[in-house]
């Protein structure tokens, strides 16, 4: 930082912008192939090139992060307004699906018999799996606080622990909702209610994913020494994206498990 008088990070040419656009282009494209010709190449090299370019790229935000000083308090609070700008863009992403939810829910067409669950579908209960997992990921939102109280003041014990306990609940939470999905009486082409409930809960549960990889992440770098009371936005950002997850699912919870069954 000696060679320039201001406290910006001008960031060096990467070439990992690139290869993510190339990677989610293989990945939509992949997908559609996946649909219409039962094959997995295309989306097999695109999540290869996804993840090749997460870890080079995070790789190399953590070099600058921890080796090379670039995030000085000017450069973290320009990182916290992005990361709140990212969430509320999430905000927006779920919005719709509520939106396309409550359009169908609150006014059933006569297609659908003139009432919400439509004629023929058979809801889950929403006091068996879906309340497990909710008290699942409220679980996970205390943990996740506990590690972050416990990194502000410097007890790396309880921070690894309790981080460790946060991932296991996000990856128990994954597999109880792979294992509803399994047993769901309905399918995502089972008309409004099967497309919205399966979009909508899929897509949370695609960001419980990151949200734990981006966990993992913090762990790892927690266990290596990364992080100090006064200098860990890596971790806080992830907490804050895993209670942006929390939010999101209790309102799942209460508007398509519970008030829409």
């Amino acid at each position: 930082m000696a060679h320039q008088a201001h406290a910006y990070h001008m960031v060096d040419p990467s070439p990992w912008p690139l290869t993510g656009a190339v990677a989610a282009l293989m990945l939509t494209s992949g997908l559609a192939m996946w649909f219409h010709f039962n094959s997995l190449t295309i989306l097999s090299l695109g999540l290869t090139v996804l993840i090749l370019t997460m870890i080079q790229w995070w790789r190399d935000v953590v070099r600058e992060a921890t080796y090379q000083g670039h995030h000085t308090r000017v450069v973290q609070k320009g990182l916290r307004y992005g990361m709140v700008l990212f969430i509320v863009s999430e905000v927006f992403f779920f919005l719709g699906f509520f939106w396309a939810f409550y359009r169908a829910s609150l006014a059933p067409t006569v297609e659908l018999g003139e009432c919400w669950p439509p004629t023929g579908i058979f809801p889950l209960d929403p006091f068996e799996v879906p309340l497990l997992n909710t008290a699942v990921l409220l679980a996970s939102g205390v943990t996740v606080t506990w590690a972050h109280h416990s990194i502000m003041l410097g007890n790396r014990i309880d921070a690894t622990n309790a981080l460790l306990v946060t991932i296991v609940l996000g990856a128990y939470f994954t597999a109880l909702q792979a294992m509803e999905y399994f047993e769901a009486p309905f399918t995502i082409s089972d008309g409004i209610y099967g497309s919205t409930f399966f979009v909508a809960t899929g897509f949370h549960g695609l960001h419980v994913i990151i949200g734990s990889t981006f966990l993992a992440v913090s762990l790892a770098r927690q266990v290596l020494f990364h992080f100090t009371s006064k200098h860990h936005f890596g971790f806080e950002a992830a907490a804050w994206y895993w209670h942006f997850v929390d939010v999101v699912w209790l309102f799942l919870y209460v508007s398509i498990y519970w008030w829409g069954s």
